[in-house]
């Protein structure tokens, strides 16, 4: 089994750069406060201060502090789609996955705080906990796309949950990882990795099972053999 490689040293800003746009400028100041606050006591009115905009022009693009972090989320999407590698098209799903997901912690990196100040968040508030987990799935049905492995249907589903359960596993070594090489980190995704392999199997074999309960179908007659076989017994 391949080991996951280490990924290359970065300097990394600890504030990424605002882009000037009311919406830029409030996740911006939205991860900013979770740096050092939980989700709960951060308020409106607080984001837009510190974004430096005015409560109006917030509400002009969000409804809550949930739909920014929602935001943010899409936001780290896109970075990652946007950084495939076409070489590692070649490579087996699980390398594949292994690359999303390591671009996934880089784009994070910097919000690293942000991130630690939400998992404490969820330990303490299930509906957060629930909320976060919807936003994980959403975003690891992407994930998943990017890794060329299939996330609709019903399959698709289950694929991507175990995904955003894995990766949160991921997440809570990786907050607590300050090793250069992220090494913890690096054996937390290798086993998540394993793991998810086991679990894609197992709900082939789930999937299976209804096929194999209904048994070859049987071909339903035309009205000609009816009246042929009506004929016959006459």
């Amino acid at each position: 089994m391949a080991r996951p490689q280490k990924p290359q040293t970065k300097s990394v800003a600890p504030t990424p750069p605002r882009d000037g746009s009311d919406r830029g400028n409030a996740i911006a100041a939205l991860m900013e406060l979770l740096a050092n606050r939980r989700f709960e006591d951060v308020g409106l009115a607080e984001v837009a201060g510190r974004a430096g905009i005015k409560l109006s022009q917030l509400r002009a693009e969000f409804g809550s502090t949930l739909a920014i972090l929602a935001a943010h989320t899409k936001e780290i999407d896109r970075i990652v789609l946007a950084g495939g590698d076409a070489d590692m098209g070649e490579e087996p799903p699980r390398e594949r996955l292994l690359d999303v997901l390591m671009r996934r912690l880089e784009a994070l990196a910097p919000h690293k705080e942000a991130v630690r100040s939400l998992l404490r968040s969820t330990r303490r508030n299930p509906g957060l906990a629930f909320a976060l987990n919807a936003l994980a799935l959403r975003s690891q049905k992407w994930m998943l796309e990017a890794a060329g492995i299939n996330a609709s249907g019903p399959r698709g589903a289950l694929r991507a949950q175990g995904a955003a359960l894995m990766f949160a596993r991921v997440l809570s070594v990786w907050v607590d990882d300050e090793e250069e090489g992220l090494d913890r980190t690096m054996a937390a995704l290798d086993r998540g990795l394993s793991s998810a392999a086991r679990w894609d199997g197992f709900i082939g074999d789930l999937c299976a099972i209804p096929c194999a309960l209904r048994g070859p179908r049987r071909r339903r007659r035309r009205p000609a053999d009816e009246g042929a076989a009506e004929a016959g017994a006459a």
